[in-house]
């Protein structure tokens, strides 16, 4: 992954075939940025606005996107934008696996991370064609879906404290 090989504290996606412009990216840096900002804050998510597809691919996105924030309940009402501004520290806390973008609001907010969302515009593709027809993408995001449900709830939450030698009793003693 990419991120692995970044060296900034702070990374920036974006899509492959043109749609997302890449002047959006300061707009989701800022938060990250701000003066004052929360340290918790882990994710700034794109938000297309006017998206430039056609009707059915947005019917199917948007069809995607509410089961898939029903199931997971993170609050964002557009995953699938390329266009994400995240920490790196906090996105190398993450599980590791395939089409995570989708995810990564959900599974930020697994790890006690904040997410934003800002508005972002939208172009026609510029180049390439989709990987997946709207039926493809059902089929594997369903999956993924199971999959990013059964990570949230199998997430291992330990308690720790600390312990002094004052308090520690009998069985730390020398």
């Amino acid at each position: 992954s990419g991120v692995l090989a970044a060296r900034g504290a702070l990374v920036a996606t974006l899509d492959g075939d043109g749609q997302n412009p890449p002047s959006e990216i300061p707009a989701l840096l800022a938060p990250l940025t701000a003066a004052g900002r929360d340290p918790m804050l882990g994710l700034v998510q794109g938000q297309r606005l006017k998206r430039r597809d056609t009707g059915w691919k947005r019917f199917g996105s948007r069809f995607a996107n509410a089961i898939r924030n029903a199931a997971l309940r993170d609050g964002v009402s557009d995953s699938g934008c390329g266009l994400k501004a995240f920490t790196r520290e906090a996105y190398l806390r993450l599980p590791f696996f395939d089409h995570i973008h989708r995810f990564m609001p959900a599974m930020m907010k697994r790890e006690g991370y904040l997410v934003a969302t800002v508005g972002v515009s939208d172009r026609p593709r510029a180049a390439g064609r989709s990987k997946y027809g709207n039926i493809d993408r059902l089929l594997v995001g369903m999956v993924d879906l199971l999959g990013a449900a059964w990570l949230l709830r199998r997430r291992r939450r330990s308690a720790a404290r600390e312990v002094t030698g004052q308090d520690a009793g009998p069985a730390s003693a020398p």
